[in-house]
Protein backbone atom coordinates (compact mmCIF):
# COMPACT_ATOMS: atom_id res chain seq x y z
CA UNK A 1 0.00 0.00 0.00
CA UNK A 2 2.74 2.36 0.56
CA UNK A 3 4.13 1.74 -2.35
CA UNK A 4 1.40 2.12 -4.28
CA UNK A 5 0.88 5.51 -2.53
CA UNK A 6 4.42 6.34 -3.05
CA UNK A 7 3.71 5.76 -6.95
CA UNK A 8 1.29 7.65 -6.84
CA UNK A 9 2.86 10.78 -4.95
CA UNK A 10 5.54 10.37 -7.49
CA UNK A 11 3.35 10.65 -10.52
CA UNK A 12 1.27 13.68 -9.09
CA UNK A 13 4.67 15.37 -9.01
CA UNK A 14 5.44 14.75 -12.40
CA UNK A 15 2.21 15.47 -13.70
CA UNK A 16 2.56 19.00 -11.74
CA UNK A 17 6.06 19.41 -13.22
CA UNK A 18 5.05 18.74 -16.83
CA UNK A 19 1.60 21.12 -16.58
CA UNK A 20 3.89 23.90 -14.61
CA UNK A 21 6.68 23.01 -17.81
CA UNK A 22 3.84 23.24 -20.55
CA UNK A 23 2.24 26.69 -18.41
CA UNK A 24 5.74 28.14 -18.49
CA UNK A 25 6.30 27.19 -22.65
CA UNK A 26 2.96 28.85 -22.96
CA UNK A 27 3.69 31.92 -21.26
CA UNK A 28 7.01 32.17 -23.12
CA UNK A 29 5.05 31.52 -25.98
CA UNK A 30 2.73 33.95 -25.39
CA UNK A 31 5.86 36.90 -24.71
CA UNK A 32 7.42 36.03 -27.72
CA UNK A 33 4.08 36.41 -29.90
CA UNK A 34 3.55 39.13 -28.04
CA UNK A 35 7.01 41.07 -28.83
CA UNK A 36 6.50 41.81 -32.96
CA UNK A 37 9.47 41.33 -34.92
CA UNK A 38 12.14 43.81 -34.57
CA UNK A 39 12.69 45.40 -38.97
CA UNK A 40 15.45 45.32 -41.12
CA UNK A 41 16.66 48.40 -41.90
CA UNK A 42 17.97 49.12 -45.58
CA UNK A 43 19.22 52.31 -45.94
CA UNK A 44 19.91 53.87 -49.08
CA UNK A 45 21.60 56.97 -49.90
CA UNK A 46 23.03 58.75 -52.83
CA UNK A 47 25.28 61.86 -53.60
CA UNK A 48 23.53 64.90 -54.69
CA UNK A 49 20.51 63.07 -56.31
CA UNK A 50 18.49 65.75 -55.90
CA UNK A 51 14.85 65.64 -55.95
CA UNK A 52 14.03 67.01 -59.37
CA UNK A 53 15.52 64.01 -61.05
CA UNK A 54 13.61 61.58 -58.88
CA UNK A 55 10.77 61.62 -61.10
CA UNK A 56 8.20 61.90 -58.34
CA UNK A 57 8.68 65.53 -57.08
CA UNK A 58 7.29 68.18 -59.60
CA UNK A 59 9.76 69.33 -61.44
CA UNK A 60 10.50 70.48 -65.39
CA UNK A 61 11.89 66.95 -64.78
CA UNK A 62 9.70 65.24 -64.06
CA UNK A 63 8.38 63.42 -67.39
CA UNK A 64 11.60 63.13 -68.55
CA UNK A 65 13.95 61.22 -66.33
CA UNK A 66 14.18 57.48 -65.96
CA UNK A 67 13.42 56.17 -62.08
CA UNK A 68 10.94 53.38 -62.63
CA UNK A 69 12.29 52.04 -59.09
CA UNK A 70 12.04 55.16 -57.22
CA UNK A 71 8.64 55.64 -58.47
CA UNK A 72 7.91 51.85 -57.73
CA UNK A 73 9.21 52.55 -53.94
CA UNK A 74 6.77 55.78 -53.66
CA UNK A 75 3.77 53.65 -54.86
CA UNK A 76 4.90 51.30 -52.53
CA UNK A 77 5.59 53.76 -49.76
CA UNK A 78 5.78 57.15 -48.51
CA UNK A 79 6.92 60.26 -49.86
CA UNK A 80 8.95 63.33 -47.66
CA UNK A 81 7.77 66.51 -48.82
CA UNK A 82 9.89 68.48 -46.75
CA UNK A 83 12.54 66.43 -45.92
CA UNK A 84 15.32 69.14 -45.03
CA UNK A 85 19.01 68.79 -44.79
CA UNK A 86 20.27 70.92 -41.58
CA UNK A 87 24.10 71.48 -43.26
CA UNK A 88 24.22 71.30 -47.04
CA UNK A 89 27.12 69.58 -47.98
CA UNK A 90 28.39 65.78 -47.95
CA UNK A 91 30.87 65.08 -44.89
CA UNK A 92 28.54 67.36 -42.28
CA UNK A 93 25.39 65.69 -43.41
CA UNK A 94 26.57 62.28 -42.94
CA UNK A 95 27.73 63.28 -39.91
CA UNK A 96 24.66 64.42 -38.36
CA UNK A 97 22.76 61.44 -40.14
CA UNK A 98 25.23 58.78 -37.97
CA UNK A 99 25.65 61.47 -34.69
CA UNK A 100 21.56 62.64 -34.39
CA UNK A 101 23.50 65.45 -33.74
CA UNK A 102 23.91 69.11 -36.00
CA UNK A 103 27.18 69.86 -37.00
CA UNK A 104 28.27 72.67 -33.90
CA UNK A 105 27.46 69.58 -31.98
CA UNK A 106 29.60 66.93 -33.51
CA UNK A 107 32.07 69.39 -34.69
CA UNK A 108 32.01 68.31 -38.25
CA UNK A 109 31.19 71.57 -39.84
CA UNK A 110 32.57 71.29 -43.25
CA UNK A 111 33.89 69.68 -45.86
CA UNK A 112 37.25 68.64 -44.84
CA UNK A 113 36.39 66.99 -41.14
CA UNK A 114 36.16 63.65 -40.01
CA UNK A 115 33.95 61.93 -37.45
CA UNK A 116 36.61 60.39 -34.84
CA UNK A 117 35.28 56.58 -34.46
CA UNK A 118 35.51 57.07 -30.46
CA UNK A 119 32.93 59.76 -31.15
CA UNK A 120 28.98 57.93 -30.68
CA UNK A 121 26.67 57.30 -33.40
CA UNK A 122 23.17 55.13 -34.00
CA UNK A 123 25.64 52.67 -35.56
CA UNK A 124 26.94 51.56 -32.44
CA UNK A 125 23.71 51.87 -30.69
CA UNK A 126 22.06 49.83 -32.90
CA UNK A 127 24.57 47.00 -32.33
CA UNK A 128 24.44 47.41 -28.66
CA UNK A 129 20.65 46.88 -29.54
CA UNK A 130 21.20 43.60 -31.37
CA UNK A 131 21.42 44.64 -34.73
CA UNK A 132 23.89 43.38 -37.17
CA UNK A 133 25.32 46.70 -39.16
CA UNK A 134 27.20 47.73 -42.36
CA UNK A 135 28.05 50.53 -43.84
CA UNK A 136 29.09 50.43 -47.93
CA UNK A 137 30.37 52.87 -50.14
CA UNK A 138 30.85 56.48 -49.80
CA UNK A 139 31.81 57.20 -46.19
CA UNK A 140 33.53 60.82 -46.46
CA UNK A 141 34.27 60.92 -42.87
CA UNK A 142 37.69 60.48 -43.34
CA UNK A 143 38.76 58.51 -40.11
CA UNK A 144 37.72 54.31 -39.84
CA UNK A 145 34.14 54.16 -39.66
CA UNK A 146 32.86 52.51 -36.35
CA UNK A 147 29.43 50.59 -35.00
CA UNK A 148 29.40 48.52 -38.11
CA UNK A 149 30.42 44.53 -38.06
CA UNK A 150 30.95 45.00 -41.42
CA UNK A 151 32.26 48.29 -43.47
CA UNK A 152 33.58 48.59 -47.30
CA UNK A 153 34.02 51.97 -48.16
CA UNK A 154 35.23 54.39 -50.58
CA UNK A 155 38.59 56.79 -50.11
CA UNK A 156 37.31 59.87 -50.18
CA UNK A 157 34.85 61.06 -53.26
CA UNK A 158 36.14 57.65 -54.53
CA UNK A 159 36.00 57.13 -58.43
CA UNK A 160 33.33 55.96 -60.83
CA UNK A 161 34.95 53.36 -62.58
CA UNK A 162 37.32 50.24 -61.13
CA UNK A 163 37.14 52.15 -57.50
CA UNK A 164 39.15 51.28 -54.90
CA UNK A 165 37.53 50.25 -51.25
CA UNK A 166 38.79 50.15 -47.89
CA UNK A 167 37.79 47.62 -45.26
CA UNK A 168 38.93 46.56 -41.98
CA UNK A 169 41.64 44.24 -43.81
CA UNK A 170 43.16 47.20 -45.42
CA UNK A 171 42.45 50.29 -43.46
CA UNK A 172 44.07 53.47 -43.67
CA UNK A 173 42.66 57.08 -42.81
CA UNK A 174 42.23 59.23 -44.81
CA UNK A 175 42.92 58.61 -48.68
CA UNK A 176 45.21 55.93 -48.16
CA UNK A 177 44.81 51.94 -48.03
CA UNK A 178 42.28 49.82 -50.00
CA UNK A 179 41.33 47.68 -52.87
CA UNK A 180 40.94 47.88 -56.20
CA UNK A 181 37.34 46.25 -57.44
CA UNK A 182 36.51 45.96 -61.35
CA UNK A 183 33.04 47.73 -62.41
CA UNK A 184 31.29 50.46 -62.22
CA UNK A 185 30.95 51.66 -58.53
CA UNK A 186 27.49 51.89 -57.88
CA UNK A 187 27.18 48.50 -59.19
CA UNK A 188 29.61 47.43 -57.18
CA UNK A 189 28.48 48.82 -54.11
CA UNK A 190 25.15 47.27 -54.46
CA UNK A 191 26.24 43.82 -55.52
CA UNK A 192 28.94 44.12 -51.85
CA UNK A 193 25.43 45.35 -49.83
CA UNK A 194 23.35 42.25 -51.00
CA UNK A 195 26.13 39.80 -50.20
CA UNK A 196 26.73 40.88 -47.14
CA UNK A 197 22.88 40.66 -46.43
CA UNK A 198 23.32 37.42 -48.24
CA UNK A 199 25.87 36.32 -45.39
CA UNK A 200 25.13 37.75 -42.25
CA UNK A 201 24.04 36.24 -39.10
CA UNK A 202 20.35 35.16 -40.16
CA UNK A 203 19.55 35.41 -36.26
CA UNK A 204 20.04 39.02 -35.75
CA UNK A 205 18.12 41.92 -37.47
CA UNK A 206 20.40 44.04 -39.62
CA UNK A 207 20.82 47.78 -40.72
CA UNK A 208 22.51 47.82 -43.55
CA UNK A 209 23.73 51.37 -45.12
CA UNK A 210 24.14 51.37 -48.96
CA UNK A 211 25.96 54.89 -49.69
CA UNK A 212 26.21 55.85 -53.60
CA UNK A 213 29.12 58.12 -54.97
CA UNK A 214 26.70 58.73 -57.70
CA UNK A 215 25.52 61.33 -58.60
CA UNK A 216 27.86 63.71 -57.27
CA UNK A 217 29.95 65.81 -59.82
CA UNK A 218 31.74 64.79 -62.42
CA UNK A 219 28.34 62.84 -62.65
CA UNK A 220 29.61 59.75 -64.40
CA UNK A 221 27.82 57.11 -65.58
CA UNK A 222 27.84 53.47 -66.72
CA UNK A 223 27.91 52.20 -70.56
CA UNK A 224 25.01 50.67 -70.77
CA UNK A 225 22.95 54.48 -70.19
CA UNK A 226 25.63 56.28 -72.42
CA UNK A 227 22.75 56.76 -75.31
CA UNK A 228 20.21 57.36 -72.59
CA UNK A 229 18.60 60.94 -73.53
CA UNK A 230 21.09 61.40 -76.47
CA UNK A 231 18.51 62.74 -78.89
CA UNK A 232 16.90 65.55 -76.59
CA UNK A 233 16.51 68.70 -75.57
CA UNK A 234 16.28 69.25 -71.68
CA UNK A 235 14.41 72.28 -70.94
CA UNK A 236 15.57 74.88 -68.50
CA UNK A 237 14.31 76.67 -65.41
CA UNK A 238 12.66 79.61 -65.69
CA UNK A 239 15.41 81.11 -63.46
CA UNK A 240 18.28 79.56 -65.69
CA UNK A 241 19.53 82.91 -66.90
CA UNK A 242 19.64 84.74 -63.85
CA UNK A 243 23.21 85.72 -63.45
CA UNK A 244 23.70 88.61 -60.79
CA UNK A 245 22.32 88.94 -57.51
CA UNK A 246 21.34 92.30 -58.22
CA UNK A 247 18.03 90.81 -60.03
CA UNK A 248 16.74 89.35 -57.02
CA UNK A 249 18.15 91.61 -54.19
CA UNK A 250 19.22 87.87 -52.95
CA UNK A 251 23.06 88.51 -50.39
CA UNK A 252 25.04 85.90 -52.49
CA UNK A 253 26.13 85.17 -55.73
CA UNK A 254 26.02 81.45 -55.82
CA UNK A 255 28.17 79.16 -57.42
CA UNK A 256 27.34 79.77 -61.80
CA UNK A 257 26.54 77.14 -64.58
CA UNK A 258 29.60 79.25 -66.26
CA UNK A 259 32.21 77.77 -63.55
CA UNK A 260 31.47 74.18 -64.65
CA UNK A 261 31.47 75.30 -68.33
CA UNK A 262 34.96 76.30 -67.27
CA UNK A 263 35.76 73.35 -65.43
CA UNK A 264 34.50 71.42 -68.96
CA UNK A 265 37.00 73.69 -70.85
CA UNK A 266 39.76 73.06 -68.45
CA UNK A 267 39.71 69.39 -68.17
CA UNK A 268 39.60 69.30 -71.91
CA UNK A 269 42.64 71.04 -72.32
CA UNK A 270 44.59 69.72 -69.41
CA UNK A 271 44.03 65.77 -69.27
CA UNK A 272 46.32 66.06 -66.06
CA UNK A 273 43.07 67.50 -64.28
CA UNK A 274 41.02 64.53 -65.11
CA UNK A 275 40.73 62.94 -61.53
CA UNK A 276 38.68 63.25 -58.78
CA UNK A 277 35.38 65.85 -59.48
CA UNK A 278 36.77 66.91 -62.69
CA UNK A 279 37.11 63.60 -64.97
CA UNK A 280 34.41 64.26 -66.54
CA UNK A 281 32.71 61.81 -69.17
CA UNK A 282 32.20 62.66 -72.82
CA UNK A 283 35.06 65.15 -73.27
CA UNK A 284 36.47 67.27 -75.19
CA UNK A 285 33.50 70.23 -74.86
CA UNK A 286 33.96 73.42 -76.60
CA UNK A 287 31.90 76.51 -76.53
CA UNK A 288 33.71 78.00 -79.59
CA UNK A 289 31.33 80.65 -81.29
CA UNK A 290 29.12 80.63 -79.05
CA UNK A 291 27.33 83.69 -76.88
CA UNK A 292 27.46 83.52 -73.70
CA UNK A 293 23.61 82.25 -73.58
CA UNK A 294 24.46 79.76 -76.15
CA UNK A 295 27.66 78.33 -74.26
CA UNK A 296 25.72 78.22 -70.41
CA UNK A 297 22.81 76.21 -72.14
CA UNK A 298 25.23 74.12 -73.83
CA UNK A 299 26.95 73.50 -70.74
CA UNK A 300 23.47 73.23 -68.82
CA UNK A 301 22.33 69.76 -71.89
CA UNK A 302 25.80 67.97 -70.85
CA UNK A 303 25.48 68.56 -67.33
CA UNK A 304 21.79 67.68 -66.39
CA UNK A 305 22.13 64.75 -69.06
CA UNK A 306 25.04 63.26 -67.40
CA UNK A 307 23.48 63.92 -63.70
CA UNK A 308 20.46 62.04 -64.70
CA UNK A 309 22.30 59.16 -66.65
CA UNK A 310 24.14 58.55 -63.30
CA UNK A 311 20.85 58.85 -61.63
CA UNK A 312 19.22 56.00 -64.13
CA UNK A 313 22.47 53.92 -62.49
CA UNK A 314 21.47 54.25 -58.77
CA UNK A 315 17.84 53.67 -60.16
CA UNK A 316 18.99 50.56 -61.70
CA UNK A 317 20.45 48.92 -58.45
CA UNK A 318 17.80 50.42 -55.95
CA UNK A 319 15.47 47.82 -58.21
CA UNK A 320 18.34 44.90 -57.66
CA UNK A 321 18.34 45.56 -53.90
CA UNK A 322 14.49 45.13 -53.78
CA UNK A 323 14.03 42.43 -56.24
CA UNK A 324 16.64 40.80 -54.06
CA UNK A 325 14.61 41.57 -50.86
CA UNK A 326 11.28 40.07 -52.66
CA UNK A 327 13.17 37.36 -53.88
CA UNK A 328 14.80 36.15 -50.30
CA UNK A 329 11.32 36.62 -48.45
CA UNK A 330 12.68 40.11 -46.57
CA UNK A 331 10.28 42.53 -48.76
CA UNK A 332 7.55 42.90 -45.72
CA UNK A 333 9.84 42.86 -42.38
CA UNK A 334 12.37 45.73 -43.84
CA UNK A 335 12.24 49.24 -44.01
CA UNK A 336 13.64 50.59 -47.19
CA UNK A 337 14.71 54.24 -47.38
CA UNK A 338 16.18 55.88 -49.84
CA UNK A 339 17.40 59.22 -50.15
CA UNK A 340 20.55 61.64 -50.77
CA UNK A 341 22.66 64.04 -48.39
CA UNK A 342 21.58 66.66 -49.45
CA UNK A 343 20.04 68.48 -52.98
CA UNK A 344 21.61 70.01 -55.56
CA UNK A 345 21.11 72.54 -58.12
CA UNK A 346 20.27 71.85 -61.37
CA UNK A 347 20.81 75.13 -63.37
CA UNK A 348 18.16 77.02 -61.08
CA UNK A 349 19.36 80.49 -60.87
CA UNK A 350 21.63 79.92 -63.18
CA UNK A 351 23.90 77.53 -60.55
CA UNK A 352 24.76 74.02 -60.12
CA UNK A 353 26.43 72.85 -56.56
CA UNK A 354 24.65 73.02 -53.20
CA UNK A 355 25.27 74.45 -50.04
CA UNK A 356 22.80 77.45 -49.62
CA UNK A 357 19.49 77.65 -47.86
CA UNK A 358 17.28 78.25 -51.24
CA UNK A 359 14.94 75.16 -52.04
CA UNK A 360 16.82 73.23 -54.41
CA UNK A 361 19.65 72.73 -52.18
CA UNK A 362 17.85 71.89 -48.54
CA UNK A 363 15.49 69.61 -49.97
CA UNK A 364 16.89 65.81 -48.96
CA UNK A 365 14.56 63.51 -51.48
CA UNK A 366 13.14 60.55 -49.05
CA UNK A 367 11.28 57.54 -49.40
CA UNK A 368 10.50 55.18 -47.51
CA UNK A 369 8.52 51.62 -47.65
CA UNK A 370 7.71 49.14 -44.61
CA UNK A 371 4.46 47.46 -45.65
CA UNK A 372 3.61 46.46 -42.48
CA UNK A 373 3.21 50.19 -41.31
CA UNK A 374 4.24 53.10 -43.74
CA UNK A 375 1.06 54.32 -46.02
CA UNK A 376 1.74 52.83 -49.46
CA UNK A 377 1.38 56.00 -51.86
CA UNK A 378 1.05 58.50 -49.19
CA UNK A 379 3.07 61.45 -49.24
CA UNK A 380 3.61 64.03 -46.01
CA UNK A 381 4.44 67.51 -45.68
CA UNK A 382 5.66 67.77 -42.04
CA UNK A 383 9.23 69.60 -41.47
CA UNK A 384 11.64 66.52 -41.16
CA UNK A 385 15.35 66.94 -40.55
CA UNK A 386 18.21 64.72 -41.12
CA UNK A 387 18.92 64.90 -37.68
CA UNK A 388 15.97 62.97 -37.07
CA UNK A 389 17.01 59.65 -39.14
CA UNK A 390 19.26 58.55 -35.80
CA UNK A 391 16.22 58.83 -33.78
CA UNK A 392 13.62 56.91 -36.37
CA UNK A 393 16.17 53.90 -36.94
CA UNK A 394 16.53 53.81 -32.66
CA UNK A 395 12.64 53.45 -32.89
CA UNK A 396 11.99 50.89 -35.34
CA UNK A 397 14.80 49.18 -33.47
CA UNK A 398 13.08 49.09 -29.94
CA UNK A 399 16.41 50.54 -28.23
CA UNK A 400 16.56 53.60 -26.21
CA UNK A 401 17.42 56.83 -27.94
CA UNK A 402 20.81 58.62 -26.49
CA UNK A 403 20.13 61.45 -24.62
CA UNK A 404 22.54 63.70 -26.17
CA UNK A 405 21.25 62.89 -29.41
CA UNK A 406 19.10 65.81 -31.01
CA UNK A 407 16.94 63.98 -33.34
CA UNK A 408 13.16 62.97 -33.20
CA UNK A 409 11.69 60.19 -34.55
CA UNK A 410 8.72 60.73 -37.32
CA UNK A 411 7.56 57.11 -36.81
CA UNK A 412 4.41 57.95 -36.03
CA UNK A 413 4.31 61.09 -38.58
CA UNK A 414 4.63 58.26 -41.29
CA UNK A 415 1.69 56.73 -40.45
CA UNK A 416 -0.49 60.34 -40.63
CA UNK A 417 -0.18 60.67 -36.80
CA UNK A 418 1.76 64.05 -36.71
CA UNK A 419 2.67 65.29 -32.84
CA UNK A 420 0.67 68.51 -31.85
CA UNK A 421 3.75 69.62 -31.15
CA UNK A 422 5.72 68.97 -34.18
CA UNK A 423 8.27 71.29 -35.38
CA UNK A 424 7.33 75.07 -36.84
CA UNK A 425 10.83 75.41 -38.56
CA UNK A 426 13.61 73.13 -39.78
CA UNK A 427 16.83 75.10 -38.43
CA UNK A 428 19.53 75.44 -41.23
CA UNK A 429 23.41 76.65 -40.77
CA UNK A 430 26.07 76.72 -43.58
CA UNK A 431 29.73 76.66 -41.98
CA UNK A 432 31.97 76.31 -45.17
CA UNK A 433 32.12 80.31 -45.85
CA UNK A 434 33.53 81.36 -49.13
CA UNK A 435 33.16 85.16 -50.95
CA UNK A 436 30.19 83.55 -53.69
CA UNK A 437 28.98 81.09 -50.83
CA UNK A 438 29.05 82.92 -47.51
CA UNK A 439 28.34 81.90 -44.31
CA UNK A 440 25.19 81.84 -42.83
CA UNK A 441 21.94 80.43 -40.57
CA UNK A 442 18.34 80.35 -40.85
CA UNK A 443 15.16 78.78 -40.75
CA UNK A 444 12.49 77.44 -42.68
CA UNK A 445 9.01 76.90 -42.22
CA UNK A 446 5.85 75.76 -44.15
CA UNK A 447 5.34 78.63 -46.23
CA UNK A 448 8.16 81.36 -44.91
CA UNK A 449 12.18 81.38 -45.23
CA UNK A 450 14.16 83.66 -43.20
CA UNK A 451 18.46 83.16 -43.38
CA UNK A 452 21.13 85.51 -41.85
CA UNK A 453 24.16 85.70 -44.23
CA UNK A 454 26.69 86.61 -41.30
CA UNK A 455 29.74 86.10 -43.76
CA UNK A 456 29.13 88.90 -45.43
CA UNK A 457 30.65 90.57 -42.84
CA UNK A 458 33.83 88.90 -43.10
CA UNK A 459 36.58 90.38 -44.91
CA UNK A 460 36.88 90.52 -48.98
CA UNK A 461 32.63 89.75 -48.64
CA UNK A 462 30.93 89.71 -52.31
CA UNK A 463 28.24 91.98 -50.82
CA UNK A 464 27.73 93.93 -48.15
CA UNK A 465 23.74 92.96 -47.22
CA UNK A 466 22.55 90.42 -45.13
CA UNK A 467 19.39 88.80 -44.95
CA UNK A 468 17.21 86.85 -47.51
CA UNK A 469 13.44 86.69 -46.40
CA UNK A 470 11.27 84.41 -48.97
CA UNK A 471 7.46 83.73 -49.38
CA UNK A 472 7.44 80.16 -50.44
CA UNK A 473 3.63 80.59 -51.21
CA UNK A 474 4.01 83.70 -53.54
CA UNK A 475 7.11 83.15 -54.41
CA UNK A 476 8.00 79.32 -54.82
CA UNK A 477 11.04 79.63 -57.34
CA UNK A 478 12.44 82.19 -54.17
CA UNK A 479 12.76 84.63 -57.24
CA UNK A 480 12.69 87.59 -55.37
CA UNK A 481 14.22 88.45 -51.71
CA UNK A 482 11.39 90.15 -50.02
CA UNK A 483 13.21 91.45 -46.77
CA UNK A 484 12.73 94.91 -47.44
CA UNK A 485 8.97 94.70 -48.45
CA UNK A 486 7.00 96.36 -45.32
CA UNK A 487 4.06 93.95 -45.28
CA UNK A 488 6.28 91.28 -44.24
CA UNK A 489 7.86 93.82 -41.61
CA UNK A 490 5.76 91.63 -38.28
CA UNK A 491 6.46 87.81 -39.81
CA UNK A 492 9.69 88.55 -40.09
CA UNK A 493 10.51 90.03 -36.64
CA UNK A 494 8.63 86.70 -35.30
CA UNK A 495 11.24 85.11 -36.82
CA UNK A 496 14.23 86.64 -35.89
CA UNK A 497 12.80 86.22 -32.54
CA UNK A 498 12.21 82.58 -33.67
CA UNK A 499 15.85 82.15 -35.40
CA UNK A 500 17.38 83.17 -31.58
CA UNK A 501 14.97 80.96 -30.11
CA UNK A 502 16.51 77.80 -32.12
CA UNK A 503 20.18 78.92 -31.94
CA UNK A 504 19.09 78.72 -27.70
CA UNK A 505 17.45 75.50 -27.79
CA UNK A 506 20.05 73.48 -30.10
CA UNK A 507 23.47 75.53 -28.04
CA UNK A 508 24.59 77.19 -31.65
CA UNK A 509 25.04 80.11 -29.89
CA UNK A 510 28.59 81.02 -31.41
CA UNK A 511 29.59 81.98 -28.07
CA UNK A 512 33.31 80.78 -29.18
CA UNK A 513 32.74 82.90 -31.98
CA UNK A 514 33.44 86.58 -31.14
CA UNK A 515 33.52 87.92 -34.73
CA UNK A 516 30.28 86.32 -35.97
CA UNK A 517 28.91 87.44 -32.32
CA UNK A 518 29.72 90.97 -33.46
CA UNK A 519 28.51 91.06 -37.30
CA UNK A 520 25.49 89.72 -35.47
CA UNK A 521 24.56 92.63 -33.21
CA UNK A 522 25.55 95.55 -35.94
CA UNK A 523 23.43 93.83 -38.47
CA UNK A 524 20.49 92.01 -36.83
CA UNK A 525 17.87 94.81 -37.36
Amino acid sequence: MKNVLKIGAICLLVFASFTSCKDQKKEETAKTEATPERPNILFIMADDHTGQAWGIYESILKDLVHTPNIKRLANEGTVLENCLVSNSICTPSRATILTGQYSHVNGVKILDAGLSPQYNNIAKEMQKGGYQTSIIGKWHLKQEPAGFDHYAVLPGQGEYHDPVIKTADNWKDYYEGGKQYKGYSTDVIADMTIDWIENRDKDKPFMAMCHFKATHEPYDYPERFANLYKDEEIPVPDSFYDSSASVTGRSFLGQSMDNLKQRYLDATANPELRKDFMNYPGLPFSVDGLTNEEARYKTYQKMVKDFMRSGAAVDDNIGKLLDYLEANGLAENTVVIYTADQGYFLGEHGWFDKRLIFEESIHMPFVIRYPKEVRAGARNKDLIENVDFSALFADYAGIDYPNDMQGRSFRENLKGNTPNDWRDYGYYRYWDHSKDRPGHFGIRGQRYKLAFFYGNGFKGAAQNQFWDFYDLQEDPHELHNAYNDPKYKDIIANMKAEILKQREAIGDTDADNPEILEIIEKHWN
